[in-house]
């Protein structure tokens, strides 16, 4: 009984822990901070930038590395206590906030990837990083999971398709409803 107990634990454990994973992955990572990722990524200006950083020490760029990570999981923190504690809209704004500053911390650690890993426990906590994450990919859970996502995502890919041809295209009835509104009500704001 305690074994079974313990297992049911530890596959909920997991369930919470492949949850916020995915969350992170595809929500925030895929739909938001990625785009920003590579926005930043794109500008001349970070160009510069990033040629300037090769020619920084090491030591200086790991101390701004880690001063931003941290401002980053602080944001992050702060956000949350916000969120938990009622605020809402201001736990979501300063999440929202943080998103480019996360984005451009990523930037910097693939611009200075090499002289970051010149720094042995970086090198050791990166590999640890790494290969926790290889272990929550590697669950049965999270393949399960993964898997009826990307069912769900077909699913609403479909539904997308279908709403946007049936009230969207411009034959739709919808639309020409909706344009019919919309001369009526502009009339009384056209000037003669």
């Amino acid at each position: 009984m305690f074994n079974r107990l313990k297992h049911k634990l530890i596959t909920f454990l997991q369930l919470i822990l492949v949850i916020v994973f995915i969350l992170f992955e595809e929500i925030i990572w895929e739909g938001i901070a990625r785009p920003i990722y590579e926005y930043v990524h794109s500008l001349k200006v970070l160009q510069r930038v990033e040629t300037w950083l090769q020619g920084v020490n090491a030591t200086v760029i790991l101390v701004i590395f880690v001063l931003m990570l941290a401002s980053v999981e602080m944001l992050g923190i702060y956000a949350g206590v916000m969120f938990v504690s009622g605020h809402v809209a201001l736990g979501l704004s300063i999440y929202l906030t943080k998103i480019p500053i996360a984005a451009f911390t990523f930037w910097m650690f693939r611009v200075t990837k090499e002289k970051l890993m010149g720094f042995g426990w970086f090198a050791w906590l990166y590999g640890k990083l790494m290969a926790a994450i290889d272990w929550l990919k590697a669950l049965e859970i999270y393949q399960a999971t993964m898997a009826k996502l990307k069912q769900v995502k077909a699913t609403l890919k479909v539904w997308g398709r279908a709403v946007r041809v049936k009230y969207f295209s411009q034959e739709s009835a919808f639309m020409k409803r909706l344009k019919r509104l919309y001369k009526i009500l502009k009339r009384p704001f056209k000037r003669d």
